[in-house]
């Protein structure tokens, strides 16, 4: 963890040539722009300015100031780049000229979130599984739909072709200061899984950022190109990005139940933010994406499931979400259903302890579904008095 007086330092003695001030659009895709050390201590000063206009959903030409100050925090070597005139990268907090936080800032969004649930009392903890696709590229370059292999879930080598991709991803983001607990070959032909250990939600949004950079990087470098999109191959799984979170009280009450609660009861609502694309809805309800409102231990086929555990049973994993998600929104928003569910004192219903993917009619037609549609996604949202309590109004507009 990082201070001003410790990345000053650190620029200086280690030959940085290039700093990075990484920021997220309002859909999570990084952007950043890159100054030199001479214009670093105006950065955490005053902050650099850049176009907001020019950044999808920020505004328009009236006002397009803004301006970016690094969280000293997040400093990280690019290891990629030269390590003659090193490149290394921060996050940025997004301000308006006057200094006051600009609210469409997904990192805000989450700071607020985080701070709220501080103040009743509890401290979530985050840690996501990430799975993504592995496909050739043609003669330039560019992505083709052949897979990097045939391999099924938890093959290994010679069938397993991306072995050795996972294993630089995983070194690299060592590298970084980032810990991903573990790494296997999914199900689809050249799909991949990757997942973290759990950490704060702030630290593990800017990972999940950091993340999507290196394997799109690492795979470029190896002449593949990684595929995030959920349903990639209309035949085989889907990419998912499933959500572990854990809460935890000051009053050492169990208020998982009643967060779990929280989140099923406006998971309808917010689901536009963990599945923001056309393609996100040809996932649910088949090969272990959810379809159905419901949860239950230890079972894949459930929206939320409660894994077994020796020594965490307050984890609970939700399986709709996919990793065009921005995990920023994503995780306020699952912190801010869980609140209202623990603040409301929400139960949830029983368990459905059964395979919905192979359950009769009889129970099935019984359960509400998610939104099937982005379409009908974006009309539950739009008219959600609780997104409208929770995020700014110009960014539910945006």
């Amino acid at each position: 963890m990082y201070t001003y007086e410790d990345v000053m330092t650190f620029v200086e003695e280690e030959n940085v040539k290039f700093i990075r001030l990484a920021f997220c659009d309002i859909y999570g895709n990084q952007k950043n722009i890159a100054i030199m050390p001479a214009e670093l201590e105006r950065a955490f000063s005053d902050g650099i300015s850049f176009d907001a206009s020019a950044v999808l959903g920020f505004g328009d030409e009236l006002h397009s100031d803004l301006f970016l100050r690094p969280d000293p925090s997040t400093l990280c070597i690019l290891p990629w780049r030269p390590t003659n005139g090193r490149v290394v990268r921060m996050f940025c907090d997004i301000l308006y000229p006057d200094g006051t936080p600009f609210e469409k800032d997904g990192r805000r969004i989450l700071k607020d979130a985080v701070a709220r649930a501080a103040a009743k009392g509890l401290t979530c903890n985050i840690g996501t599984e990430f799975e993504f696709y592995l496909f050739k590229t043609d003669e330039e370059g560019n992505r083709t739909f052949k897979p990097f292999d045939t391999a099924g879930y938890m093959d290994i080598a010679p069938e397993d072709c991306g072995e050795n991709v996972r294993r630089e991803i995983c070194f690299t983001l060592l590298d970084m200061g980032i810990h991903p607990e573990s790494s296997h070959h999914e199900e689809g032909p050249g799909q991949q899984e990757i997942d973290f250990k759990y950490s704060d939600p702030l630290s593990a949004a800017d990972n999940a950022v950091t993340f999507k950079a290196v394997v799109k990087t690492i795979a470029r470098r190896n002449g593949l190109y990684a595929d995030f999109d959920p349903k990639p191959l209309p035949a085989s799984s889907g990419n998912g990005m499933h959500i572990n979170i854990s809460v935890h009280s000051e009053d050492s009450v169990d208020h998982t139940p009643a967060f779990l609660a929280g989140i099923l009861h406006h998971i309808r609502d917010i689901t536009v933010f963990f599945n923001p694309t056309e393609q996100s809805y040809r996932r649910f309800g088949e090969m272990k994406a959810p379809k159905y409102i419901s949860w239950s231990p230890e079972n894949r086929s459930q929206l939320i499931r409660i894994p077994a555990s020796h020594k965490n049973p307050c984890r609970i994993e939700l399986r709709s979400p996919d990793p065009t998600a921005n995990p920023y929104l994503a995780y306020a928003l699952l912190i801010y259903a869980g609140l209202d569910g623990v603040e409301k004192n929400m139960t949830p219903p029983e368990p459905v302890n059964l395979n919905l993917f192979t359950a009769p009619p009889a129970v099935t037609d019984a359960l509400e579904t998610l939104p099937l549609s982005l379409g009908e996604a974006r009309a539950l949202a739009e008219n959600s008095a609780f997104l409208h309590d929770v995020l700014p109004v110009d960014f539910l507009h945006s």
